[in-house]
């Protein structure tokens, strides 16, 4: 029987969560000076970035899969050797090639930590304790995309973009030391048919059978392509639209992770105490009315920081209540197949927000229609995941 989880441990959990800030919300102020940096154009540019999201999508899909089958921890300390090689590549990259090469190690290696915390943390705490875990850990998740951007933005403005993977690379090196020696292994013991050895295919098919499971994962990503989208188009905006410096954009991005900051403040005092459907509606929303905001401004021409991350505070708000709830009843529907279902869950999220933020570089034309037209689509599809299990809730309690 495993020991009880320690403060260490808890922290250890919670600093694992913090590499997909370090390879996704620090790039975010990179991506204009990219661009320049190597004299390449907007969809390319904005591929350095979407690779890591793309990345993240394809391996958070495997470790789930492979940490239900093998345990927990090789698994884990495998992704963060990922993350260690793909930052130096980066940090060293002479072309474009290199630098998305580099990239995807990077987000290979990051997708480990978003999977797997989810699942350490149902282990070890219990289905009980989840929501309120999540969101605790979640409450520290964005303790990342505070910090993150604003000292990428410094980093860039006075050592260029390189500056941000060292930043990067260092940080990894410290979260993998508490790993080694603070993370045991915490998949439950099991044999015979406790093993789940169906195959990978099967297992995503038991899952996607279920509708309130395909509901649960399809709305969390379409909210986190929302975001994610408003985000690097603000960065954009940001620097060629309002000739402002890429430190600036990081102060003001401090709106997104605030306004998670609360929302999760929320999920984690309502607890269990909620119904897990009737959150993730209120969340879905509550998204949807500040994207309406959004777009509203922007295509009536107020385009000002204030109007792109006001609205933005609430979109991150809405997610940080409906994503913990989200993500605790996708894991709720098989058990058995919890790392799984957490890997499928952050795969969406990540590859919704891929190809929401690829869209939106091949829609590029230096006005403000893309983020407009990409934002609203990915709203009205999060809306329309989000309320399907609400409409069933009086079928099958979560």
């Amino acid at each position: 029987m495993p020991p009880a989880p320690s403060r260490t441990f808890a922290l250890s959990l919670a600093s694992i969560a913090l590499m997909g800030p370090l390879a996704v919300h620090a790039f975010m102020p990179v991506i204009p000076a990219v661009k320049a940096g190597l004299q390449i154009s907007d969809s390319l540019a904005q591929l350095t970035f979407s690779v890591a999201l793309f990345g993240m999508a394809a391996a958070t899909l495997i470790y789930g899969a492979l940490a239900d089958r093998y345990g927990r921890r090789p698994v884990l300390l495998s992704g963060l050797a990922f993350f260690l090689v793909g930052s130096l590549a980066s940090l060293f990259a002479v072309s474009v090639t290199t630098l998305v090469i580099g990239r995807l190690l990077q987000a290979i290696g990051a997708g480990c930590g978003l999977t797997l915390v989810r699942t350490i943390a149902r282990d070890a705490y219990g289905p009980d304790k989840l929501v309120k875990v999540l969101a605790y850990l979640t409450m520290f998740y964005t303790i990342g995309p505070m910090i993150a951007p604003i000292a990428s933005g410094l980093l860039v403005d006075y050592y260029g973009w390189r500056g941000v993977f060292a930043f990067a690379l260092g940080g990894g090196i410290i979260i993998a030391t508490g790993a080694w020696f603070s993370i045991y292994e915490t998949r439950p013991p099991v044999s015979g048919s406790g093993l789940p050895r169906p195959g990978f295919l099967r297992g995503f098919g038991n899952l996607f059978s279920q509708i309130r499971f395909t509901s649960y994962v399809c709305q969390t990503g379409f909210s986190t392509g929302v975001f994610m989208v408003t985000a690097t188009a603000a960065s954009f905006i940001m620097k060629e639209m309002l000739h402002r410096p890429a430190a600036e954009y990081g102060f003001w991005f401090f709106a997104f992770p605030a306004g998670y900051f609360a929302g999760n403040f929320v999920s984690s005092r309502l607890g269990s105490k909620a119904r897990i459907e009737t959150m993730v509606f209120i969340g879905s929303i509550l998204s949807l009315l500040a994207a309406i905001v959004l777009c509203v401004l922007l295509g009536s021409g107020v385009v000002t920081p204030l109007s792109v991350f006001g609205p933005g505070f609430f979109i991150t708000f809405a997610q940080g209540i409906a994503l913990p709830y989200g993500q605790a009843g996708a894991m709720a529907i098989e058990p058995r197949l919890a790392g799984t279902a957490s890997g499928v869950g952050v795969c969406l999220q990540n590859l919704f927000g891929a190809l929401t933020t690829q869209t939106y570089g091949l829609l590029a034309d230096g006005t403000v229609w893309p983020l407009i037209i990409t934002c609203s689509a990915s709203s009205a599809l999060m809306m329309a995941f989000g309320i399907i299990p609400w409409l069933l809730r009086d079928k099958n309690k979560s």
